[in-house]
């Protein structure tokens, strides 16, 4: 964010305390926004991208910056978020978990093929930053190199018609995993995920966990041990199917994994649980959770919720609506960088009842 005579000016790709010439694209009533033209005068944190592709294609908004400057700013922004729309103070939020290795760590990728009129081409790649035209591309520096590998394939042999999208996944080792349903994008950071949400629970002295939302039963399964009894929730029916398989596998036969909605089945099983000794878990899509759950749960009272997210702005929105009037009160934030070299950052949260 810029300024010009004290107008406000967004301009990507630029780094705090810069001096750039800009030029401007679009003016609106209270904001512009622009292209970086130079780099006048460059921030201490600024290094050359690795990907040749950064700057058109849309998949990377830092690759600019040096990692532990990106970590910074991301713990700045979530902190700048839950005071604005949260109203919570920026001391319950810790500084970001680093990726332990922030390049060739996405185990999925969306190819995308458009066909291109006037080179008379298909373009096979990702789309450009804020446009729906495709960036032809070789190599993702941020995927796996197993996906990489396929990239050359894809283009080889292309959908039948442009906009045809290409779903590349690398599949956890035993985990079973459907082709369309849900699962963190970023192995390596998965330890430390399961580490910050097992610490969490354990905090809390409960005794049942019910993992809404489940996908394929990961976080269930990995707190199994923890837990005299789990309940998985889950709409996908693939995505079920295959958590019941997975729990067959790893996790014990303390635990059962049901389909319906999130917000239809948590009172019968909070019910069931005793609320005032059991953990919830939320981990929604980006949209945030239905009110109707936040609702239910306000009402039920769960002992601690952990909501899982990476959306922080609906995060935020959302653990405002639990602790309104002191239902719940915000223990911690703690951000995961799932996604480096981007914009996108994982929030593991914990709630606790207050009594």
């Amino acid at each position: 964010v810029g300024r010009v005579d004290g107008f406000v000016v967004f301009v990507p790709l630029v780094i705090e305390g810069e001096t750039v010439e800009a030029e401007i694209t679009e003016v609106k009533k209270s904001f512009a926004r622009a292209d970086l033209v130079k780099v006048v005068e460059p921030a201490e944190s600024r290094v050359e991208p690795e990907c040749s592709y950064f700057g058109d294609c849309g998949g990377c908004q830092y690759q600019h910056m040096a990692y532990e400057a990106q970590l910074a700013m991301k713990q700045k922004q979530i902190v700048a978020l839950f005071e604005r729309i949260g109203g919570f103070t920026g001391d319950r939020v810790a500084p970001v978990v680093a990726c332990p290795k922030p390049y060739n760590y996405r185990n999925r990728i969306l190819i995308r093929s458009q066909w291109n009129g006037k080179a008379k081409k298909l373009l096979v790649g990702f789309r450009k930053r804020n446009s729906h035209w495709v960036v032809e591309i070789d190599e993702c520096k941020i995927a796996e190199p197993a996906l990489n590998a396929q990239i050359p394939e894809v283009r080889d042999n292309p959908p039948n018609k442009g906009g045809v999208k290409v779903n590349l996944r690398v599949v956890p080792d035993d985990w079973v995993v459907p082709d369309h349903s849900f699962f963190q994008t970023n192995y390596f950071m998965l330890p430390r995920m399961v580490e910050v949400v097992r610490k969490i629970f354990q905090a809390s002295g409960a005794e049942y966990l019910i993992d809404t939302y489940c996908g394929v039963g990961f976080l269930g399964i990995e707190l199994a041990s923890l837990a005299k009894r789990y309940a998985g929730v889950e709409y996908d029916h693939r995505a079920i199917l295959a958590a019941r398989e997975n729990a067959t596998k790893f996790g014990g036969d303390n635990g059962e994994f049901i389909e319906g909605r999130t917000e239809h089945l948590l009172p019968k099983l909070l019910a069931k649980f005793e609320a005032g000794k059991t953990t919830v878990i939320l981990d929604p899509p980006r949209k945030g959770c239905v009110p109707a759950a936040l609702e239910q749960l306000r009402q039920s009272r769960p002992v601690q919720i952990i909501y899982v997210s990476c959306h922080p702005a609906t995060l935020a929105r959302d653990l405002n609506a639990l602790c309104a009037d002191g239902v719940y009160r915000l223990e911690q934030v703690v951000p995961l960088d799932m996604f480096p070299h981007t914009q996108h950052v994982e929030c593991v949260t914990d709630l606790r009842l207050n009594t």
